[in-house]
Formats: C-alpha cells, structure tokens, sequence
C-alpha cells in the first residue's frame, strides 16, 4: 500500500480543518482515503496527515492542481511538504 505523508504548517488550525474537511470529495475523486490527522504538541499549528493512495497518478495530478493551491491559501497553509511513502515493516 501506498500513502501519501504531508505536513502543513497553518495560519490556525480551526480554518484549515475547516477547508480540508469540505475537501472530502475530492480527495476521494482523486482515489485519497484519510486514514489520519495530527497537530504538533508544542506547536497545534502544524499539522500532518496520511491518506491511503488508490493511484499514484490521480494524486499527483490533484497535489498539481491548482485549485489544490488555491484552497491551501484559502486554509492559510503558511508551508508544507508531502511525501509518498510504503510501510517498511516494524523491528
């Protein structure tokens, strides 16, 4: 399985939520499943977050997008990074 790792540093964490959460369909449009949200202890402003990857293709595509931008701007996303990952196995 593939996953799709990002960490955004953000404005305020309750306007961020608020934008990502009304993105839900598109990031199922784009073959994302969120498996999980977290904030910084020291820091509840930046935040990270794993979706579970359909399509390496479809999500490349949404991360370009535009309206991806856009609506990172809108959420008041200051910076951020996204890496596309694979488990590795434990011990």
């Amino acid at each position: 399985m593939i996953y799709l790792l990002c960490r955004n540093r953000v404005a305020d964490f309750s306007r961020w939520k608020t934008v990502f959460t009304s993105h839900e369909a598109a990031h199922r449009s784009a073959g994302l499943r969120l498996v999980q949200i977290w904030r910084g202890v020291e820091d509840a402003n930046n935040i990270f977050f794993l979706f579970e990857v359909a399509s390496m293709d479809k999500a490349r595509e949404f991360i370009g997008n535009p309206e991806a931008a856009q609506a990172g701007e809108a959420s008041g996303v200051i910076d951020g990074e996204y890496h596309f990952v694979e488990d590795a196995g434990a011990y």
